[in-house]
């Protein structure tokens, strides 16, 4: 980064990620969730999501984020224009067949990465459906009070009508 004061852009270490009590499947789901959250939510490259991850039917439970992927890219677009240092450090995961949960310390600006201070507490849940990602749940905790009022700030508009559960 050309900032003294700018932390490098989050990379989420899939190895250190991985559990020898994995089965095949769920170590391969592991691997696809995080090399798609590791494209989109840190390095935002968007159109690599949508030629890699774009195809196939994605539903959506975040009320917020329209369904598909092209929903959950344009909403990630619409956030990094206002906070182009958006990005998740992944501090757990957790696989169980087609389901991948991540457990993540989310930031806006890059001078608040690594401080739990900062920021949002995220867990996010994944179904996978034959290698392709099928189903998103989240749930999102504010930090700080700058936190707790875009949370309020953004959380109004509905982009699907599906159930939260």
């Amino acid at each position: 980064m050309d900032s003294v004061n700018q932390k490098a852009v989050p990379r989420i270490e899939i190895d250190k990620h991985l559990k020898d009590n994995w089965t095949p499947q769920e170590t391969d789901n592991v691997k696809i969730v995080l090399d798609f959250f590791q494209r989109l939510m840190n390095e935002h490259d968007f159109d690599y999501i949508l030629e890699k991850y774009g195809n196939g039917s994605y539903l959506q439970h975040n009320r917020a984020i329209p369904d598909e992927i092209s929903g959950l890219v344009g909403y990630v677009k619409t956030l990094t224009k206002r906070f182009p240092d958006y990005s998740f450090d992944v501090k757990r995961v957790m696989a169980d067949g087609d389901f991948v949960v991540l457990h993540s310390h989310t930031t806006m600006n890059a001078n608040h990465r690594g401080d739990e201070t900062k920021g949002f507490i995220i867990t996010d849940t994944f179904r996978l459906e034959k290698g392709k990602l099928a189903e998103h749940w989240d749930a999102i905790q504010p930090i700080d009070t700058f936190s707790k009022v875009l949370f309020l700030m953004t959380g109004g508009t509905i982009g699907n009508n599906n159930s939260a559960f």
